[in-house]
């Protein structure tokens, strides 16, 4: 019987280590609406760590603190590239005042999104997330 037990807790600690990410594919971003409740009054760094494509560019909005993060780069949505689906926008607002130095963002690139942006703004709480395709 303690054999079993401890199976089982091996077995459902291995489950915890090797879950997988909410949206696997961009078809898959829906899940985050679906999981909103999950994410409000969280880090942004939380969401992020749920989304296994690639954000490329983001559009940071002071008016309603938000982002629209997009999953092609700004070349693609300029030619029209990309399938209704890979076009997809994630919107998400935040709390506070979002300090995004254009001036000191490489030129043709100031929307890019990189692993420095998301660990600058990881700490920033989620207050909504929207889906526009």
């Amino acid at each position: 019987m303690k054999t079993i037990i401890k199976l089982f807790i091996i077995f459902f600690v291995m489950r915890i280590g090797y879950s997988q990410q909410l949206v696997q594919n961009i078809s898959n971003i829906h899940r985050l609406k679906d999981n909103e409740a999950t994410f409000v009054n969280k880090p942004l760094k939380d969401l992020l760590k749920e989304i296994k494509p690639e954000i490329k560019i983001a559009f940071p909005n002071n008016e309603n603190p938000s982002f629209d993060f997009r999953f092609l780069t700004a070349e693609q949505l300029r030619k029209n590239e990309g399938t209704v689906v890979e076009n997809v926008a994630l919107f998400v607002d935040v709390k506070d005042f979002i300090d995004w130095n254009w001036e000191q963002r490489p030129k043709g690139r100031e929307t890019n999104w990189t692993k420095e942006d998301a660990e600058k703004y990881g700490n920033m709480i989620v207050t909504r997330i929207s889906i526009v395709y």
